[in-house]
C-alpha cells in the first residue's frame, strides 16, 4: 500500500516546527507589549507628546520592566526602544552597518521620498549634492545677510511699536520666510502665507496613525501636502524654464551658471553619474527642507526667549559680553559675517541649554537590517526608537537637570550620545548648522532691539492663568499652547 506524500512529510513539518519553538524559548527576547492590535500603546506615547513630556512614555516602561531595552508597537509597528547613552551609541555607531533610517509610514507617505527616507547610495548621492548648501563658505556667501534682512524686516513689521506679540506664530512665520526665499528665492507675502497655511496641516499629521479617513490629523496632514506639491511643482516647472534658458546662455557665452539656492542647484546640476533628479524627487526634497530649515528654529527661537525672560541674568551676560560688542565693531549699514557668528560662544551655549530642557524633536527611528544581540536580547529585524530628553533630562548625566545652566556647554561639553537634539552618526541632521546660525542672528538683532518679559496673567474660561508657566505640547514639536505672549 503506497503512502500519501503528506503523511511522510507530517513527522519533519513537525519536527521543524519543534526546533523553532524551542529555539525561541531559548533567546532572550526584550521585554515589552505590544497594546491593543494595530494601535499598538501608540495613544499612550501621543498622549505624552501632547503633555509636552515626551520622554515620560520611555521612562515609565523603563522602571516598568526594570530594563532599558523594551519593545512596544506605535504607528502600525513593532518597536524596540534602546534608552540612554549606551542605546544611542549602538544605534548612531552601526548606520549602514546593523541599522538603517526609518520613519513611520505617516511620515513615509507625507513627505514621500527625500533625503531622510532614502538609504544606501542614493541617499550619499543625495547628502553630497546638497553639502554646497550647509558649508561654512554658504553661509558666508548666501545666508547670512539674507537671513538679517529679513529679520530686520520682520521685527519692524511685526514687532516694533506693539506692548504685547505672541512669539510663536511670529517667530513661524520669520523663519519659514527665511526658508522660502533662500530654498526657493520666493519673497511673494501671499505665496509664503498660503503655503505656511498648508504645511501647518502637514505638520499636524506628522506623527499620527496613518488612518487617512476625513476628520483624523493624517487626512487634513495628506490634504494640506498635496496643495503644497501642487504648488511646489508649479514653482519648480517655472524655475526650471529660467535655469534652461540661464545654462543655455551661460554655454553659450562660455561662463559659469551660478545657482541662487538650492532648487535652482538641484535642477541645474546632476549627480556624479550625470543624472538629473525628477520632478516629484525636487518637491519632496524642498518640502523636507521646508520641514527641517523652519520648525527646529522656531521651535528653539521661541523656548529661547521664554528663558531669557525667566534668567534675566543670562539676558544681560549675552548682551553685554558679546553683542553689543560685536555691533560696535560693525559700521553704519554693514551685516554680520562668519566671524562674528563665531564669537558669539556664549549665546551658543545658551541656545544648546534651551535645546537640551526642551529638544526640538522628540526622538527618532532606525530598522535593524540583521538580527542583532544587544544588552542581553536577541533582537530580530525590527524597528528602533531613540527618545531625545531620556539623556537630556537625566540628573545622573546632568546635575540640576531641569535648570538652565549655559555652562554644562563650556570646553568639552557633555559626554558623548548624552545629548542628541539633532541625532547622531553618518545620519545627523545635515541642516544643524543652518538651524544655529538663523537663531543666532535673529538673537543678534532681538536682544539689541526689545526688553521683554512673559505675560503674566491671561484671562482663560474666566480664569486667571499665568502665562509663565505655559503648558507646552509636542505636536510633533514642542508648542506653547498659548503662543507665548509677552
Amino acid at each position: 500500500m503506497e503512502i500519501p506524500a503528506y503523511v511522510l512529510l507530517l513527522p519533519l513539518a513537525l519536527f521543524i516546527i519543534i526546533v523553532i519553538v524551542m529555539r525561541r524559548k531559548r533567546l532572550n527576547y526584550p521585554p515589552g507589549s505590544c497594546g491593543w492590535p494595530y494601535l499598538g500603546e501608540t495613544l499612550d506615547f501621543l498622549n505624552a507628546n501632547k503633555e509636552g513630556k515626551p520622554e515620560k512614555f520611555v521612562k515609565e516602561r523603563i522602571e516598568k520592566y526594570k530594563s532599558k531595552i523594551f519593545k512596544t508597537s506605535l504607528m502600525g509597528e513593532t518597536v524596540v526602544v534602546l534608552g540612554g547613552a549606551s542605546g544611542n551609541k549602538f544605534l548612531f555607531s552601526n548606520e549602514n552597518k546593523q541599522v538603517v533610517i526609518w520613519w513611520p509610514a505617516s511620515v513615509r507617505k507625507l513627505i514621500g521620498s527625500c533625503l531622510i527616507t532614502t538609504v544606501g547610495k542614493e541617499a550619499k548621492i543625495m547628502r553630497k549634492m546638497l553639502s554646497t548648501f550647509v558649508s561654512p563658505d554658504a553661509f558666508s556667501r548666501l545666508y547670512i545677510k539674507t537671513m538679517e534682512l529679513v529679520a530686520h524686516h520682520h521685527f519692524m513689521n511685526y514687532w516694533q511699536g506693539k506692548e504685547k506679540v505672541k512669539v510663536f506664530p511670529l517667530v513661524k512665520l520669520y523663519t519659514f520666510k527665511v526658508a522660502c526665499q533662500l530654498f526657493m528665492s520666493i519673497e511673494d507675502k501671499n505665496e509664503i502665507e498660503r503655503l505656511s497655511r498648508e504645511f501647518n496641516l502637514l505638520l499636524k499629521g506628522l506623527i499620527s496613525l496613518p488612518i487617512n479617513l476625513p476628520g483624523t490629523s493624517f487626512y487634513k496632514a495628506m490634504k494640506g501636502t498635496t496643495a503644497i506639491r501642487k504648488e511646489l511643482l508649479q514653482v519648480v516647472k517655472k524655475r526650471l524654464l529660467q535655469v534652461v534658458k540661464k545654462r543655455r546662455e551661460a554655454l553659450e557665452q562660455k561662463i559659469a551658471s551660478p545657482s541662487q539656492d538650492i532648487l535652482s542647484h538641484l535642477l541645474s546640476c546632476p549627480d556624479e553619474n550625470g543624472k538629473y533628479m525628477s520632478e516629484l524627487l525636487i518637491v519632496n526634497n524642498i518640502l523636507l527642507f521646508l520641514f527641517a530649515g523652519h520648525d527646529t528654529s522656531s521651535v528653539t527661537l521661541t523656548l529661547l526667549i521664554k528663558r531669557l525672560a525667566e534668567h534675566p541674568q543670562i539676558y544681560q551676560n549675552i548682551l553685554q559680553t558679546e553683542h553689543i560688542e560685536i555691533a560696535s565693531s560693525k559700521k553704519e549699514g554693514e551685516f554680520l559675517n562668519w566671524d562674528d557668528i563665531q564669537k558669539m560662544k556664549y549665546s551658543c551655549n545658551v541656545v544648546s541649554e534651551v535645546m537640551r530642557l526642551t529638544p526640538p524633536i522628540m526622538g527618532a527611528y532606525r530598522e535593524a537590517i540583521v538580527d542583532i544581540n544587544y544588552g542581553g536580547y536577541h533582537i530580530p529585524k525590527v524597528k528602533f526608537y531613540w527618545n531625545t530628553g531620556l539623556t537630556s533630562l537625566d540628573p545622573e548625566i546632568f546635575p540640576n537637570a531641569t535648570s538652565l545652566e549655559p555652562s554644562r556647554f563650556e570646553g568639552v561639553g557633555p559626554a558623548p550620545y548624552t545629548y542628541i537634539p539633532f541625532g547622531g552618526g553618518p545620519r545627523m541632521c545635515v541642516g544643524k548648522e543652518f538651524a544655529r546660525l538663523e537663531i543666532l542672528i535673529f538673537l543678534h538683532i532681538l536682544i539689541r532691539k526689545f526688553n521683554w518679559k512673559l505675560l503674566r496673567e491671561k484671562t482663560y474660561r474666566h480664569h486667571q492663568i499665568l502665562i509663565s508657566n505655559e503648558k507646552m505640547t509636542y505636536d510633533p514639536m514642542p508648542t506653547p499652547l498659548e503662543g507665548l505672549p509677552y
